[in-house]
């Protein structure tokens, strides 16, 4: 490693440019880096994706939105680059630290940083970076193994001096938010909040079996199920509503805030490898995740959680789309194990745990 100090370092980037998920479990990392150093700040520069999340992790200050040309879906616009580049000059940070997955380059959020003057600039990195790194950790996964991704970026930061004993995902959450969510409770019944969709189809548990699982559970417990999901995956709710010949409600497209205090209300959550089921553990929410054996890392973190998924030959893939068309790392996972998981996290005293956020 070629390190450098960094206990003068007041003014702190963090480039996150990722989704939701990904900034959720570099949250530990953040709140690190926050904490080591008395009266630092740290501010994240994070996809649009991740912009509502930046606002609810306490580990951050405040945040910058960017649309980055090196990260998947983004266009490319040099203008706009260029002006993200004075901005971060104009504020003087002190130093960088530039947060990936393993099977992402951080050199061009290293150069990024080092056009704005940035004098300190940390990360793993496979290739030698030269001066676009002040401070290189060396990429060592997934050779020598893959690490959680919350273990990865603790790691990142503990090279820069940074440590932290409770590592748990955590978010802001305000009083008004937990009693929103609240109001979806109806008495002592408990809730159970379904969440079918993800990003990557790689991902997605199948609908009809997510059909299977409302029925079921609806037919064997008292609980209250409620389907939420983006306003695009509506459709993909009222299907699934439908074919299960259910009452439950349909949540979509409320804040990030609202669904965090929906998720806080939950006995227990269903859902893909996803967002949602990191926010559930940020919130301390049992969860059943159906867990696509695509990204390793991903697990849901020190969370009470029933990971389910059927074992492949060629699990770890790290693909969005399944590159054998099988999908069976999901579809083998029967909806029956599903509902098992469910009730038997409900019977474990989910109804019992402590909201210690609200």
């Amino acid at each position: 490693m070629i390190a450098q100090d960094w206990s003068g370092a007041r003014r702190i980037l963090a480039v996150r440019l990722d989704g939701m998920g990904d900034l959720l479990m570099t949250g530990p990392a953040l709140r690190a880096l926050k904490e080591v150093v008395p009266g630092r700040t740290v501010t994240a520069l994070v996809s649009p994706a991740a912009a509502a999340c930046a606002a609810l992790l306490p580990g951050i200050d405040d945040f910058i939105v960017h649309k980055a040309p090196w990260m998947k879906g983004s266009g490319s616009d040099p203008e706009y680059d260029q002006a993200l580049i004075a901005h971060l000059r104009a504020r003087d940070f002190d130093g960088a630290v530039i947060f990936t997955v393993f099977s992402q380059s951080p050199l061009p959020a290293a150069l990024l940083c080092y056009l704005a003057a940035i004098p300190r600039r940390a990360a793993h990195c496979r290739e030698n970076p030269y001066a676009l790194l002040t401070t290189w950790v060396r990429e060592r996964e997934p050779q020598e193994g893959i690490r959680h991704e919350v273990e990865r970026q603790l790691a990142l930061v503990g090279q820069l001096g940074a440590t932290l004993t409770d590592d748990r995902l955590k978010i802001r959450l305000s009083r008004r938010f937990c009693e929103q969510g609240a109001m979806y409770r109806r008495g002592s019944r408990p809730l159970i909040i379904m969440h079918p969709g993800a990003s990557a189809p790689s991902r997605r548990y199948p609908e009809a079996s997510y059909v299977a699982v409302l029925r079921e559970l609806e037919h064997e417990t008292e609980a209250v199920c409620i389907l939420t999901g983006t306003e695009d995956e509506r459709a993909l709710l009222e299907r699934i509503r439908s074919a299960a010949a259910s009452e439950a409600p349909v949540v979509c497209g409320v804040s990030l805030r609202e669904f965090a205090g929906i998720l806080d209300a939950a006995d227990v959550v269903v859902t893909n490898n996803t967002g949602p089921a990191h926010l559930a553990a940020a919130v301390a929410t049992p969860v059943v995740v159906l867990y696509a054996l695509t990204n390793p890392q991903h697990a849901p973190w020190r969370a009470e959680a029933r990971v389910l998924s059927a074992d492949v030959p060629c699990r770890d893939c790290f693909k969005s789309v399944c590159p054998n068309g099988h999908h069976r790392c999901l579809k083998d996972v029967s909806p029956r194990q599903v509902v098992n998981a469910v009730i038997e996290l409900l019977q474990g005293g989910a109804n019992a745990r402590r909201r210690a956020l609200c």
